[in-house]
């Protein structure tokens, strides 16, 4: 009986400790406030859907050769695929699907997803970091008027009816707005002199070597600009100019910034190996981030020859900063996000440390997946599971009378602690995962056939209720064994190697597995032995 009783104390345990795991309670989280994330008291739902029961977003990715021109395809999206798996499943999302399709297009799935434009931001993002030099020598000052007379070369050829030479026509025809408007301010003089010009009259020298400063109404003039094949080839050689992502305010004017930094770049983000989100009460948001042993070496070398430069740090070729070096830089530094949010810094880590992409990557198809289909799925996966329970219990109880019943006791607890598995361990249940539920149902009633069958057969051969019970779950077991181990080991193959669906699949067939051992062999084992208890002078057992 102390045996007894501590069977029932361990089985009561594991009920009660089921149930809290399947009740939605209040815990204490980390949310987002305010842009900021702060510990806060939550309500805890366990049992997340997945995409096919919650609804979500899906999206299509594949390379924008617009920007990039890609002979190798199908490789290409192989190597991007792994940076944008990476990406995702530092995000957060629970059981998203990142998958090639065909050779040249990612499927990425993303359920119950509450940020579709960060997401998509998110997988399409470069993230290529640079370090470069800004530059000291003027070298924009002295093609200036080059720029300017270009412009004005360009003018007259679109007055012409001339088409700019190597522009694609739409921006042929701002750049022909922006030049109308531009003679519109010198009175349409535009044989007049370089000096006059739209750079001459927008970009002034700013507060370092290296930077200008833009009017933000002349931002996208200027932009247009830059862009242009005519003027690309008059910039500075050796120089690369690039737009600030901050802005200065003097007086009532806010100005855009703009860079000229060394073409050639003391170290980029190939040596990065960590990057970590951080917030700081006087700089705000920002990124610490880690070089390798290499990049470190290498870092600290180039710092050093430039020490009273200004080094500006270039992601996605937008300069987040151009701090002075004061010093020697070893392996570590941070990146400033000069005034943006924590979030933009979490982000901003997330695609470092993934790396950056090897191709850019545009969203070819957006899709969002209705939260009603997931509860048609619901009904019908909850309707399967219900038949399948009714027909397995139906089926033990009309064929093994009152030892079916015990198994249906079994099985209940199998149920229970199936779903608070899943729970536990923030598992997401899919319709996959429905299916390998109510297959792991089946195993469960699997066990009990064994053990009933071979007691049986001892009560053929004229064994004692107790011994024929002993004796029928000792020699079961080494076949319950198999079975549930051999099935174990196809789950956690389908779970390392599978995505998604497949992957929701193999968690509640192992939840299951698991579950149905503890059923079969301890609590079906212990409701016999209470039996027995209450029943020591019994000459028969209902089998």
């Amino acid at each position: 009986m102390s045996n007894l009783k501590s069977r029932l104390l361990l089985i009561g345990a594991m009920v009660l400790a089921s149930v809290w795991a399947l009740f939605p309670r209040t815990v204490i989280e980390r949310v987002k406030r305010d842009g900021v994330f702060v510990q806060d008291t939550v309500r805890r739902i366990p049992l997340k859907r997945g995409l096919d029961l919650q609804g979500g977003m899906h999206l299509m990715l594949e390379v924008d050769q617009s920007k990039q021109a890609v002979a190798d395809v199908s490789d290409a999206i192989d190597r991007a695929l792994k940076v944008v798996r990476v990406r995702i499943d530092e995000f957060g999302v629970a059981e998203p699907v990142v998958q090639k399709v065909g050779t040249d297009r990612i499927i990425v799935e993303l359920p119950g997803i509450d940020d579709p434009d960060r997401a998509t931001a998110m997988v399409q993002r470069a993230a290529f970091l640079r370090f470069q030099i800004t530059d000291e020598t003027q070298a924009l000052e002295r093609v200036i008027p080059r720029l300017d007379g270009i412009i004005k070369e360009q003018s007259l050829a679109i007055g012409a009816e001339t088409p700019l030479a190597g522009a694609d026509t739409a921006p042929a025809n701002a750049l022909g707005a922006l030049l109308q408007e531009a003679d519109s301010t010198t009175g349409g003089d535009t044989a007049g002199t370089a000096i006059d010009g739209p750079f001459r009259r927008s970009v002034s020298p700013g507060q370092m070597p290296g930077q200008y400063l833009v009017a933000s109404a002349d931002y996208g003039a200027i932009d247009t600009y830059l862009r242009m094949d005519a003027l690309r080839g008059a910039l500075p050689p050796g120089k690369d100019v690039r737009w600030g992502t901050d802005s200065i305010v003097l007086g009532s004017i806010t100005y855009r910034t703009l860079y000229v930094l060394d073409s050639r770049a003391i170290i980029d983000g190939t040596y990065l190996k960590d990057a970590i989100p951080n917030q700081d009460p006087l700089e705000g948001a920002k990124v610490d981030f880690v070089f390798s042993t290499e990049g470190g070496s290498r870092f600290r070398k180039e710092t050093a020859r430039h020490i009273g430069d200004n080094m500006a740090i270039v992601l996605d070729d937008r300069v987040m900063s151009a701090p002075v070096i004061q010093s020697a830089i070893g392996a570590r530094g941070q990146i400033t996000m000069g005034g943006r949010d924590l979030q933009a810094a979490q982000d901003l880590a997330l695609v470092l440390r993934a790396g950056a992409l090897p191709v850019p990557l545009k969203v070819a198809e957006t899709r969002t997946i209705s939260a009603s289909l997931g509860a048609d799925a619901i009904s019908q996966g909850l309707f399967s599971g219900a038949l399948g329970i009714g027909l397995v219990i139906v089926i033990m109880v009309g064929y093994y009378r009152f030892s079916g019943f015990i198994a249906v006791c079994g099985l209940l607890f199998y149920v229970l602690v199936t779903l608070a598995i899943l729970a536990t361990f923030d598992a997401t249940l899919t319709l996959p995962g429905l299916a390998g539920f109510v297959l792991s149902i089946g195993m469960a009633v699997d066990a009990n056939f064994l053990i009933f069958e071979r007691i049986r057969e001892e009560l053929d051969a004229g064994r004692t209720i107790r011994l024929a019970i002993d004796e029928g779950f000792d020699h079961a077991w080494s076949a319950i064994i198999d079975t549930h181990v051999t099935t174990a080991l196809t789950a956690a193959i389908l779970y390392q190697f599978g995505t998604g669906p497949v992957r929701g699949f193999a968690v509640a067939l192992l939840a299951g597995i698991f579950a149905s051992l503890i059923s079969a062999i301890f609590v079906v084992r212990t409701l016999f032995l209470l039996w027995q208890s209450r029943n020591t002078t019994a000459q028969t057992l209902s089998i």
